[in-house]
């Protein structure tokens, strides 16, 4: 009988939670964004600012990443900061920028939610509500969130197992929600080459043991620029159902995370390679809809 390390926990018992457990739920979990299906044989896209700057930033980077192939568009209305002093978003006048561009582009919107008190407002704006690094064991979130009904994007913490990652889905599904995205973002290790070291292996590993989506975000995974397009192609490779990518009109005069931001020319240069990659391991990437919303 085959032996699966990941089937027991440091406890000796199922690391498995039910609901999130693929043998609850054997089928693959298809989540839809406005129209945008996450799960299924189409690798799905998704791009933007890390954070909402101006009406300038957000519109001409939105309309350069949809001319691409985005799918959905990203970007941080409230953004969690290490430094105090550090930009902390536009808030709410971010929130209806996005709403605004999204009725523009087509493209479905999502964005952080920080606080259980934002996330009234924040869904009225978004089409996903992402929980970020930070607050992946942030309970009274993830149990708002799984009230709320929005689909949700939840990323890894940075130091977290897998075991404590799929409990914190959990926390989501038990609340009534069952459109959550996974978010491999990389992990916190000794190494120092890159700002944490992505854990592509997690990506095979989820897909086993649980029927949610599985995306991956290279961006915040390397956090270098010129390390995006290797590690978002290897993910596609490796059995990723999407990608989360920063793009920026112009990288170096971001108020937040220019340094591993793709520029326009470079987002648009990458999805080309990773056509041919989706092709290549029976995948592909479909162009958006152009009906806007």
């Amino acid at each position: 009988m085959e032996t699966n390390p990941c089937n027991k926990s440091v406890n000796g018992g199922s690391t498995i939670p039910s609901r999130v457990s693929r043998k609850t739920k054997p089928t693959d979990t298809i989540v839809n964004i406005n129209g945008v299906k996450v799960g299924g044989s189409e690798i799905v896209v998704i791009a933007g600012p890390c954070a909402v700057e101006s009406r300038e930033q957000l519109f001409e980077t939105a309309r350069s990443v949809r001319k691409s192939g985005a799918h959905i568009l990203r970007g941080g209305a409230f953004k969690p900061r290490s430094s105090p002093y550090s930009f902390q978003g536009m808030g709410e006048e971010g929130l209806k920028l996005l709403y605004e561009i999204r009725k523009e582009t087509g493209m479905p919107v999502v964005t952080e939610v920080m606080d259980t008190r934002q996330v009234e407002m924040v869904a009225q704006y978004a089409d996903m509500i992402q929980i970020g690094s930070r607050n992946m064991q942030n309970y009274p979130l993830l149990k708002e969130a799984g009230i709320c009904r929005k689909p949700v994007l939840l990323k890894r913490g940075m130091m977290a197992t897998i075991d404590e990652y799929l409990m914190a889905a959990e926390y989501v599904l038990s609340h009534g929600n069952e459109q959550v995205i996974l978010c491999e973002r990389g992990i916190r290790t000794f190494e120092t080459s890159t700002r944490n070291t992505l854990d592509l292996s997690a990506v095979p590993v989820l897909k086993r043991l649980t029927h949610l989506p599985v995306i991956v975000d290279p961006s915040h995974g390397t956090g270098v620029r010129w390390m995006v397009p290797p590690m978002a192609k290897a993910a596609v490779a490796v059995g990723a159902d999407g990608l989360i990518m920063e793009v920026h009109y112009n990288p170096e005069s971001a108020l937040c995370d220019g340094y591993q931001s793709l520029s326009l020319e470079e987002f648009d240069s990458l999805m080309c390679d990773l056509r041919k990659i989706a092709q290549a391991v029976g995948r592909e990437i479909l162009a958006p809809k152009t009906t806007a919303i």
